[in-house]
């Protein structure tokens, strides 16, 4: 649920004034709310005469180069708007940072439930298995948008997409490194080392596809909305589907719960290899060469996504609570120890 946050810099007064300039029959303000969730751009409810709307925008303090492009997020998901990747209605992209002291974008409100645990211990077994089926949907779909005729044909660069990505979050990690993790170093030293060659497939990627990046129905069996899109480009898509599939090898009670060590068959998950192979069928791919590579770097990618996420709690500018930005930023040294051990 929405918190009451004193500390938002959002003066309703003039914010109002300014989306009442720019969105069609956006009136008055009452309340502005932020969400406690999420570990990247702060997001806030706004609670207006003319409904509901969300408010996405760039944290404060010093940020990395690159880092939480709230524009991206606002082009790519006003370009998905008549695909079959849900995605929230877009409103406004304001640049002008006197408005509210940083980049934003206005949304539509979903009203839909967030599963925080993959193994979604509040559904039954059969409803399980709908849901992964609906989340394996939504990804292939993500892959099969035509980036030409969606205007995201230069939404990424081109070139081989992991090399590119190991060295942006080697840079990434290093600038927030808060200690030296030896298991880190050697996944990058093998990555480098062993560096796929460009295959030529070239989709869009969300760039951190999770169960709790996604807004479901009331029964949990129908994807309502992709949120987060923060990371997304054009890349590899099985750089979505291995980062997904890294939830099969993360503990159940660790900060971003993961599968291993559940009976999946008793609970109705699909495992690792179910999983893949049903993305194959939707997507026409007939065999995923270099899997393990996919893996390694996906968990080192995901290393180094968290160990930001400690560096920005440690200097006060987590998005959620700082305890739970610590404790996410804690799974910096047990990811990068497991993808170690695939090497």
């Amino acid at each position: 649920m929405p918190q009451a946050d004193p500390n938002t810099r959002l003066n309703p007064a003039s914010l109002g004034h300014y989306l009442s300039a720019h969105i069609p029959g956006f009136h008055n303000i009452r309340s502005i709310e932020k969400f406690n969730d999420g570990q990247s751009n702060p997001t806030y409810r706004l609670l207006c005469d003319s409904g509901q709307y969300v408010l996405r925008r760039k944290p404060p303090g010093k940020l990395l180069k690159s880092a939480h492009a709230v524009d991206r997020e606002y082009r790519v998901m006003t370009a998905l708007a008549n695909t079959e990747v849900p995605v929230p209605k877009t409103f406004h992209l304001c640049e002008d940072e006197s408005i509210i002291g940083s980049d934003f974008f206005i949304m539509e409100y979903v009203a839909g439930q967030t599963f925080w645990n993959p193994a979604l211990p509040e559904l039954d077994a059969s409803v399980r298995q709908r849901c992964y089926d609906e989340i394996n949907r939504t990804l292939a779909a993500i892959h099969s948008v035509d980036i030409h005729a969606y205007g995201l044909s230069d939404y990424g660069k081109a070139g081989n997409y992991f090399a590119r990505q190991t060295s942006r979050w080697t840079g990434q990690y290093r600038a927030t490194e808060t200690e030296h993790i030896p298991a880190m170093d050697a996944v990058i030293a093998w990555l480098e080392q062993n560096m796929v060659e460009d295959d030529g497939r070239v989709s869009l990627v969300h760039g951190d596809f999770r169960i709790d990046n996604l807004m479901f129905d009331a029964d949990g069996k129908q994807v309502l909305a992709v949120l987060d899109w923060e990371l997304s480009t054009l890349g590899h898509p099985f750089a979505d589907l291995a980062y997904q599939c890294a939830l099969w090898k993360l503990p159940p009670d660790a900060a971003l719960a993961g599968l291993a060590g559940i009976d999946r068959e008793k609970m109705g998950l699909p495992t690792e290899e179910q999983y893949v192979e049903r993305y194959c069928d939707r997507t026409g791919v007939s065999g995923l060469d270099n899997w393990n590579f996919y893996v390694v770097f996906s968990l080192f990618r995901m290393a180094a996504i968290v160990q930001g996420v400690k560096k920005r709690a440690l200097e006060g500018n987590a998005s959620a609570a700082s305890d739970y930005a610590l404790r996410v930023g804690s799974l910096t040294t047990p990811l990068a120890n497991e993808a170690a051990t695939l090497l």
